[in-house]
């Protein structure tokens, strides 16, 4: 780098550093703080626990409930009243990439082992894996509770239950233990 000081290197890169801040994708547009127009008053944000009932039959200990139908999840205390609850996204009836279903298996199992902020697929994306699984919870084999970044209002995962990180530490670190029962409703 012979022939620029630095000072031309340091206005460069803010150009650069500053250009970046200025991104956003299309469906950002109206909450970015960077959007040329002004933002749009903010829609209250979905209350997806109120999708899964306030009282289950007790059980007499904590069980965290996923149902697939209605995209939602919820943990349960002992005494079968809701704690909190949120957006699930649960596995696809069809993975194009695997050519086969990828349904999250239903049923009642339970949490064998729990992970860090660092959890990361050993599968998916193919062929290596790597995808983030923030506070991974697994209950199946292979499948589990975990935060992602692309939890949406319907079930396209490829078995595990996403859920947003925020929720997704909650349970692991407030809620969740090896031996907490989880039950995955039926798909309707």
């Amino acid at each position: 780098m012979r022939g620029i000081s630095l000072s031309a290197m340091l206005v460069v890169m803010s150009a650069f550093m500053l250009s970046s801040c200025s991104y956003y994708s299309a469906n950002q547009a109206s909450t970015s703080r960077y959007a040329a127009s002004p933002p749009k008053a903010s829609q209250p944000k979905p209350n997806y626990a109120a999708r899964m009932p306030q009282k289950i039959t007790p059980r007499g200990e904590k069980v965290v409930v996923v149902d697939p139908s209605v995209h939602a999840w919820g943990a349960y205390g002992p005494d079968g009243t809701l704690i909190r609850g949120g957006l699930a996204t649960a596995g696809s009836s069809w993975c194009p990439d695997i050519k086969r279903p990828c349904r999250t298996k239903v049923g009642t199992f339970r949490i064998n082992s729990l992970g860090s902020a660092k959890c990361k697929s050993s599968k998916y994306p193919l062929p290596r894996g790597g995808a983030p699984m923030p506070y991974c919870m697994f209950f199946n084999g292979h499948q589990g509770l975990h935060g992602s970044y692309n939890v949406v209002d319907g079930n396209e995962s490829h078995g595990c239950v996403r859920m947003h990180v925020e929720d997704a530490e909650w349970l692991r670190f407030n809620f969740a233990r090896v031996g907490t029962k989880v039950i995955v409703w039926p798909y309707n």
